[in-house]
């Protein structure tokens, strides 16, 4: 279950709409969803149902053709562009499947880049960032550039870059996509420990059947609408099942 009754995301009635040869598809249709301050929430289906779509809307990396996403009481969509790169830099943090790490910096840098972006001085920002890849066990690496670590290594250096600012929100998609089963089990308990510990609300769109025993909860996707939202002890998925539809 929830550990906050406080509604950090609000999405109501949110569609979004392609026009492909002319005609209207739908990646998302009606969606209403309320995620819950600190808490672990994981988006899962099949490729093509809409996970990434919803995950962009509550990230403010795509607008919705219908319907209103709020965070914290702010509808994005009355952002301006101005306003919304302020408010994904200071409000949410972002860790994707391949990293998206800059390759010319250090793993110091990297995680330094979006605390200059807030104006902070280059030797703060550095002490700062050195204290978060301290926090995700990287203390020693922090010279290190991108191909000098290894895939969990790298997506450590991402988590502590998408804790810099002190986010409300991280949206985690596909972390564990590029990792072998061990590095995704260590990044999965490295997210969890940082919604309990930090009560930061992770948000996380995956195949990945493994995030079901962090999760607090699963919304499944599919064709584009939620086909049920289960808090953790009332999931059974069976072994092999991808879109949930199929349960012992």
């Amino acid at each position: 279950m929830p550990t906050s009754e406080e509604v950090i995301v609000s999405v109501r009635g949110v569609s979004k709409q392609y026009r492909m040869h002319g005609n209207a598809v739908y990646a998302l249709k009606d969606i209403h969803l309320d995620v819950y301050a600190g808490e672990y929430l994981s988006v899962m289906g099949p490729s093509g149902s809409g996970k990434s779509t919803l995950f962009n809307m509550i990230g403010a990396l795509d607008k919705p053709t219908a319907g209103e996403v709020s965070i914290s009481g702010v509808d994005l969509a009355s952002l301006s562009s101005l306003e919304l790169a302020f408010f994904r830099n200071n409000y949410i943090g972002y860790v994707f499947q391949a990293f998206n790490l800059i390759p010319s910096l250090s793993a110091l840098r990297n995680v330094a880049l979006p605390i200059l972006f807030r104006g902070v001085p280059p030797q703060q920002a550095e002490e700062e960032a050195a204290l978060f890849l301290e926090e995700v066990g990287l203390g020693e690496r922090l010279r290190h550039r991108p191909d000098e670590l290894s895939g969990g290594q790298q997506q450590r250096v991402a988590i502590a870059r998408a804790l810099a600012n002190n986010p409300l929100i991280i949206l985690a998609d596909e972390p564990t996509g590029n990792l072998d089963l061990h590095t995704g089990e260590q990044i999965i308990a490295l997210l969890a420990s940082l919604c309990a510990g930090k009560g930061v609300t992770i948000i996380t769109a995956t195949h990945d059947h493994k995030m079901l025993a962090s999760s607090d909860r699963v919304v499944w996707i599919s064709d584009g609408s939620i086909a049920r939202v289960e808090n953790r002890e009332d999931l059974n998925i069976k072994v092999g099942s991808i879109d949930g539809s199929q349960t012992l």
